[in-house]
Parts: C-alpha cells; sequence; structure tokens
C-alpha cells in the first residue's frame, strides 16, 4: 500500500482501547480520529495528536475514514449502530451475540449495499477465529462432532449484559469450562454434551443504592441468550472488591473436532487460545480485519461480510507473493 490505511473508533471503552493499541503496532494503518458519546474535552488518548470527537457529529467526518470500527456492545449498542455505520463507512464490529447473528447480518447488508460500504461483523475470536475452525473441522472431518469450550476467562458480552441490567453498578462475568467434559472430548469417545455440562457462569455484581437483590439475580438468571441455558452464580461484592479484585481481563478456550477417517481411524482436529487480555486480543483481530475490510472495498465490493467470506491473505499487509514464499 501506497499509503497508510485510515482507522477510526466508535466508542472508548476497553474495546476501543485496544484498537489504539494495536494500531500502534501496525506500520500499514493509522489512527485518525476516535468517536464518543461522552464529552469529547474529557477523553484523554494514549496516542497523542489524534483528535476525538462526539458520536453526534460522525457524517461530517465519512471522507476522511477508510474504516470505522465499532467497539460498542451487543446487547444494545451494535444493533442500533452497526446498520446506521455502515450506511456511512466501511466497518468492522466484534457483534457476539451468536443467536443472533443472522437478523444482524441481513439488517448490516442492507445498510452497507445501499451505501456502496463493505461492513465485515462478528469479528474477534468467537466469533471469530473460532468460527472457522469449526468450519475447518466439519470440513475437513465430516464423520465427526465440535466441541468449543471457552474460559475460564472474563467474558466482555456477558459482562457488558450484567452491566444493562436495572439496580447493576457495575458487573464483571467469568466463563468456567467443565475439565472433565474437555478431557472427555479429547479422549476421543465423542460425547454428547448439553450447554449446562460444558459450562459455568460466575457473576460478580455491584449493586446500586437501594437495589433490590432478589430482582437483579432473577434478571440475570432468566436472561435469554446470555445465561438462562447455564449454571450461573450470582455473587454480590463491594465496588471496592470489583476494582481490587477483578481488574485483569484474561481469557481463551478450544475449538475441538473429533472425527473418523478410513475405516476407524481417530483424528483430533484443536485450536485454543490463552488471552492475558480478551479486549487487547479482540481488538487485534480487529485491526487485521479492518485491513481486509479497506481492501476490499478498493475492490469495489459491497455488503456485509463474515470471517467465512474472507480470505486469510487480506488479513497480512504482506503480498500475496510474500505469503507464498514465506508462510506456505
Amino acid at each position: 500500500m501506497s499509503s497508510k490505511v485510515r482507522i477510526a473508533i466508535a466508542g472508548y471503552g476497553n474495546l476501543g482501547r485496544g484498537v489504539e493499541s494495536a494500531l500502534a503496532r501496525t506500520p500499514d494503518m493509522e489512527l485518525v480520529a476516535v468517536f464518543t458519546r461522552r464529552d469529547p474535552a474529557g477523553l484523554v488518548l494514549q496516542s497523542g495528536g489524534v483528535p476525538v470527537h462526539a458520536m453526534a457529529r460522525i457524517e461530517d467526518f465519512v471522507d476522511a475514514v477508510d474504516v470505522l470500527i465499532l467497539c460498542g456492545g451487543s446487547k444494545t449498542d451494535l444493533p442500533e449502530q452497526g446498520p446506521a455505520l455502515a450506511a456511512l463507512f466501511n466497518t468492522v464490529d466484534s457483534f457476539d451475540t451468536h443467536a443472533k447473528v443472522p437478523e444482524y447480518f441481513a439488517a448490516v447488508d442492507a445498510a452497507a449495499r445501499g451505501g456502496k460500504r463493505v461492513a465485515v461483523i462478528s469479528v474477534g475470536w468467537d466469533p471469530g477465529l473460532f468460527s472457522i475452525n469449526r468450519l475447518y473441522g466439519e470440513a475437513v472431518l465430516p464423520d465427526g462432532a465440535s466441541y468449543t469450550f471457552w474460559g475460564k476467562g472474563l467474558s466482555q458480552g456477558h459482562s457488558d449484559a450484567l452491566r444493562r441490567v436495572p439496580g447493576v453498578q457495575g458487573a464483571v462475568q467469568y466463563t468456567i469450562p467443565s475439565q472433565a467434559a474437555i478431557e472427555r472430548v479429547r479422549s476421543g469417545s465423542r460425547p454428547s454434551l448439553t450447554t449446562r455440562e460444558k459450562h459455568t457462569r460466575e457473576c460478580h455484581v455491584v449493586l446500586e443504592a437501594g437495589a433490590d437483590p432478589s430482582a437483579v439475580e432473577q434478571a440475570i438468571l432468566t436472561m435469554p441468550d446470555y445465561f438462562a441455558d447455564y449454571d450461573t452464580k450470582v455473587n454480590f461484592i463491594s465496588a471496592e472488591a470489583l476494582r481490587r479484585d477483578h481488574a485483569a481481563m484474561p481469557h481463551g478456550g478450544f475449538v475441538i473436532r473429533s472425527g473418523t477417517t478410513g475405516v476407524a481411524s481417530s483424528q483430533i482436529m484443536e485450536f485454543g487460545l490463552k488471552l492475558d487480555s480478551n479486549p487487547e486480543f479482540t481488538s487485534s483481530v480487529l485491526v487485521a480485519y479492518a485491513r481486509a475490510a479497506f481492501r476490499l472495498g478498493q475492490q469495489g465490493e459491497v455488503g456485509a461480510r463474515t470471517v467465512f467470506d474472507i480470505a486469510p491473505g487480506l488479513l497480512s499487509p504482506k503480498s500475496a507473493a510474500e505469503l507464498r514464499k514465506e508462510l506456505l
């Protein structure tokens, strides 16, 4: 590329800060703006010289941004922001409510096609890299079973969903995999596992003054798509304990495909991640797919895409010839 790809960030929470950090390690891209719903004057970035603008003014910068990375939450932010901003910019987002991906894709696709833009949705490690490895496993081992385990780690999406519950001042959620279930899968026995058998969810919640703990707990335990299908424990803690004991954001997990080839040969494919910082890693994936979104836009492509639709070579700053020589 003859010049740097101009990247802007919409939303400056943990994910937005992670994108900013990832861009600092990405020579072919530059951060040109951050957009926020907060007071721009009160936002202090890690990078010097990058302007911060009010989200309400984002339409004024259509010609100044090559790709806009959306860093809002999946529960309430992205369902609104995704389609609205895909009509204006090439976008990449990390929408992670698996059950609602088809309807979200349809909404974003219509908006992006109307605006003649490219929008890459549901980018990260799950959905994202784990999704690709589930596809590889099914394609390579059609006679088999796929298993996904998450954690132990802090889930950004589920923590965000907790914080949206009325009466909750602050919260984090940890996903904890069953080691016994993992070992059964690795044995090649292809067990049939329910959602509850594979994971538990542990919530640490700070209540707002006057909030009813029972009502908050019930709202959490019955929340569809997030907690209703899991054994979930809700722990009420102080704001001090939340700051002291839950500031780190580790995560990780495994995608395992157990299959059979030939007459009776057992084959196991496994992809795993162990992450010190969930948002920083997710942000790094977003930045790689922002490069792909830019290239697709340069080629005249329009509409929504997922990780299934994007060739791996488009993620790399290296040329196709360099990739063939160095990595193939």
